[in-house]
């Protein structure tokens, strides 16, 4: 047990990939496309209405989405992208391989079981999300700034995010200074969703020297036992312009 202000014992990515809170089979297993407790109703929008906006002639519509669970909604997305012929691509990647089966007939949907500390695309994205999947992730800040780094030129990223997992190196809640800092580098915290929000690719360099992660931070505001993630800030904030092509 440790008191507010205070560090605990941190564990490394090899740890924390291996913790139980981590694999739960709880994180995105059951969750649909849509519905009470789907993708459209926690990302305020349809992803398959924004890859539909976002597809042009030769070059299909892509979507990444970051800590996808079993894929359940992806599935359900390759469905309907098949089904109204859209020239689409859909990525899931998750640390545990749990996955349902696709079945033969959906071919626009590739399902990844990879760690997100080391995963690399091979093209960029019009949408990437992670849906509740933050919540396990020891670097959060890391993997926002890679991610919004794979975005296309219009692209968008919405993550979902509870602040009071992030931590500064001393113990203090880091969630207000954090949010002003993902602010200042080009990306925007929706508190009544609670969902980090970027349009449009970004180099988003934040400055935060990560130190790893606490597994027994109990449950946020999903209900569910999350991660704590602890930082030491190392600096200014860069430039958010958008990268250039």
């Amino acid at each position: 047990m440790y008191t507010l202000g205070t560090r605990p014992m941190l564990l490394t990515d090899d740890e924390l990939e291996r913790s139980a809170v981590v694999a739960n089979c709880r994180m995105n297993r059951e969750r649909g496309l849509a519905g009470s407790n789907g993708y459209d109703r926690e990302l305020g929008f349809e992803p398959i209405a924004f890859l539909k906006a976002h597809a042009r002639p030769g070059r299909p519509a892509a979507w990444l989405d970051l800590c996808c669970g079993s894929g359940k909604a992806l599935i359900e997305a390759a469905l309907m992208v098949q089904a109204g012929r859209l020239d689409a691509v859909i990525v899931g990647v998750d640390l545990v391989g749990y996955f349902l089966e696709p079945g033969p007939e959906v071919n626009c949907l590739t399902l990844v079981e990879a760690s997100w500390r080391d995963w690399h695309p091979d093209r960029a994205y019009d949408l990437i999300t992670c849906v509740h999947g933050m919540h396990y992730v020891g670097d959060k800040l890391g993997l926002l700034a890679r991610s919004v780094s794979w975005l296309t030129e219009h692209g968008r990223l919405a993550a979902s995010l509870d602040p009071s997992n992030l931590r500064l190196s001393g113990g203090e809640p880091g969630g207000r200074v954090m949010s002003k800092d993902l602010r200042a580098a080009g990306l925007v915290y929706d508190r009544r969703r609670r969902l980090v929000l970027c349009d449009g690719r970004r180099d988003a360099a934040l400055p935060y020297a990560y130190l790893g992660a606490d597994d027994r931070a109990g449950p946020n505001v999903t209900g569910q036992p999350a991660v704590n993630s602890y930082y030491r800030r190392t600096g200014g904030c860069p430039d958010p312009s958008p990268r250039q092509s």
